[in-house]
C-alpha cells in the first residue's frame, strides 16, 4: 500500500524542499516554507498510454478559426482592456491591493452582463451572502438574472454551476477555495494551483467566462505560484492610492487582445465610473507659468494618452545629492541626468532632482525620455515651457533623439486637447502630415536642438 508524501513548499513562488528551510532558495523568501501532503501517485494503467481521438496530431493548415465570440460587459473602459469584450471560455485574473476596488468592478460588471439576460454565478468566499446584498444595494445593483453564493468548497461550486449553467462564473477570491481531495490549507501553493486548473477546465470545455480575484503581496505581486499568471487567458491588475478617486486597470496578459491597455475609473458613491477622456483628466490642474512641467505624448497599449510630467531641481544640502523617481524608471532618470551633464554641460552633480508623474500613473516607454529631459532643464534653469507645447521622443546616451512609433496618433490626441506646438524626433517627420493648419511640428535630432527650441 502506497504512502503519502510529505514536502514543503514555498507559498510565495511554489518551490519544493523535502526539509523546512527558513529562506527559500528560489525566490530569498523568509518562513514561506510551508509542510504539505501529497499522495502518492497510482500506478498507469496500460490504457492511458494511448492516443484519444482528441489527441491525435492534425495539420495546422487544416484547423479552422473562427473570430472568438464575444459580448460587452456594459463597462467601455473594462471592455477596452479586454480587448473588446468578454470571450467566451476565457479565464481572466484580476489582481490589486485589498480596498482598490476589485469587488466593486466584478459585481457592477455582473449586474450589466446580467440585465442582458445572461445569467452569472457570484461566488464569494470571503463575505457572506448578506454582506455582498449590502455591498450590491450601495451601488444599486438590481438585476433578476445575478445569482449569489458564498461557499470555499470548489466541488460544490461546480456542482452550482452544472445544475445552474450560468454564462459568467465570479470567484471572490481564488485564495479562499480549497479542494477536499487535496491536504493543505486554503490559499496554499497546491490548493490555488488546482483550483485554477479546475476552473480553467470547466470554463473550457463549457464555454463559462471566468474572473478570479487574486490576493497581491507586499511587493505588489499576485500572491501563489507563479504559473498560476501563466494558466489563465487574461491578467488585469488594478493600480492607485486606496485613498486615491482614481483608479487604473491595466491589462498585462491577454491572449484575445493588447497587453499594456490601460481603463481609467473613478470611484464615487455608485461604484466605479469608467473616465472617457484620461487625457484630459491628468493634465486638467497643470499650471501654465510654472517652470518644470512638461505634456508628454505617450502609448498605452493602443490608446493615445497624454500626461504631465514635473521636475523639481533644487541645491542639496547633502554631500550626495538626492535623486527621486515616481511614475518613471529610477534607472533612466539617472541616465538622463547623466547625459544633460555630458552633452549639455548642466551642472547638476550638487542639485537634488525630483521626477514626478502627475496622477499616479507609470510611464515605462522610451518616448517620454525627452519630456523628462526637457522638465529637468526647465526646472534648473527656471524656464517657463509654453503651455501650448507636447513632446515626446526616445533619447539615446549621446545625446540623439530617436524615433518613436504612433506619431500620428499622439499628435491627434494633443490637438484634440487644445495643443499647438509638438517637439518630435526629426526621423518621424517623414511622411508626417505638416501642413496641417494651427500646429506647428519641430523635429529634433538631439537634446541640445530641443533645449534650443523649448527654453528661449
Amino acid at each position: 500500500m502506497s504512502k503519502n508524501k510529505t514536502i514543503h513548499v514555498c507559498q510565495n513562488c511554489g518551490a519544493q524542499s523535502p526539509k523546512w528551510v527558513g529562506r527559500c532558495g528560489e525566490c530569498g523568501a523568509w518562513n514561506s516554507y510551508v509542510e504539505e501532503h501529497i499522495r502518492a501517485e497510482t500506478p498507469k494503467a496500460a490504457s492511458q498510454g494511448r492516443i484519444s481521438d482528441s489527441a491525435k496530431p492534425i495539420r495546422l493548415i487544416d484547423v479552422s478559426v473562427d473570430r472568438e465570440d464575444r459580448y460587452s460587459t456594459g463597462i467601455s473602459e473594462l471592455d477596452s482592456v479586454l480587448g473588446g469584450g468578454v470571450v467566451r471560455g476565457s479565464l481572466v485574473l484580476v489582481g490589486g491591493d485589498p480596498g482598490i476596488g476589485k469587488s466593486t468592478m466584478l459585481i457592477q460588471m455582473a449586474d450589466k452582463i446580467s440585465v442582458s439576460r445572461k445569467s452569472v454565478l457570484y461566488v464569494s468566499g470571503e463575505e457572506s451572502v448578506k454582506q455582498t446584498k449590502l455591498r450590491a444595494d450601495r451601488i444599486d445593483v438590481r438585476s433578476e438574472s445575478l445569482y449569489i453564493i458564498s461557499e470555499n468548497d470548489l466541488e460544490v461550486i461546480l456542482s452550482t454551476v452544472e445544475a445552474l449553467h450560468p454564462e459568467v462564473l465570479i470567484i471572490d477570491s481564488i485564495q479562499t477555495m480549497f479542494r477536499a481531495d487535496i491536504q493543505s490549507a486554503p490559499g496554499s501553493v497546491s490548493q490555488v494551483r488546482e483550483c485554477t486548473a479546475s476552473l480553467m477546465k470547466t470554463a473550457k470545455r463549457e464555454g463559462l467566462s471566468t474572473f478570479i480575484v487574486g490576493h497581491v503581496t507586499k511587493s505588489g505581486a499576485i500572491a501563489g505560484p507563479k504559473v498560476l499568471e501563466h494558466m489563465v487567458d487574461t491578467v488585469l491588475y488594478f493600480e492607485g492610492e486606496r485613498y486615491n478617486t482614481y483608479r487604473l486597470l491595466r491589462s498585462v496578459k491577454n491572449r484575445f487582445g493588447s497587453t499594456n491597455e490601460i481603463g481609467v475609473f473613478e470611484m464615487t458613491n455608485e461604484g466605479l465610473v469608467g473616465v472617457s477622456n484620461p487625457s484630459r483628466l491628468f493634465i486638467s490642474e497643470k499650471r501654465e507659468e510654472s517652470s518644470g512641467s512638461v505634456i508628454v505624448g505617450t502609448m498605452e497599449g493602443t490608446r493615445p494618452m497624454l500626461v504631465e510630467i514635473q521636475a523639481l531641481v533644487c541645491q542639496s544640502g547633502f554631500s550626495a545629492p538626492r535623486r527621486t523617481a515616481i511614475g518613471v524608471d529610477y534607472n533612466k532618470v539617472i541616465m538622463l541626468i547623466a547625459v544633460l551633464e555630458k552633452k549639455i554641460g548642466m551642472q547638476l552633480q550638487d542639485q537634488d532632482s525630483y521626477i514626478n508623474v502627475v496622477g499616479g500613473i507609470r510611464i515605462d516607454e522610451p518616448a517620454a525620455d525627452l519630456g523628462i529631459i526637457v522638465a529637468i532643464a526647465s526646472s534648473f534653469k527656471n524656464a517657463v515651457i509654453n503651455p501650448e507645447m507636447m513632446f515626446f521622443g526616445e533619447v539615446g546616451l549621446t545625446g540623439e533623439v530617436r524615433n518613436v512609433a504612433h506619431v500620428q496618433s499622439r499628435i491627434s490626441e494633443g490637438r484634440k486637447l487644445g495643443f499647438k506646438t509638438f517637439v518630435i524626433p526629426a526621423g518621424n517627420l517623414t511622411g508626417l502630415d505638416k501642413q496641417a493648419p494651427g500646429i506647428e511640428i519641430i523635429g529634433v535630432r538631439t537634446v541640445e536642438e530641443a533645449l534650443d527650441a523649448t527654453l528661449r
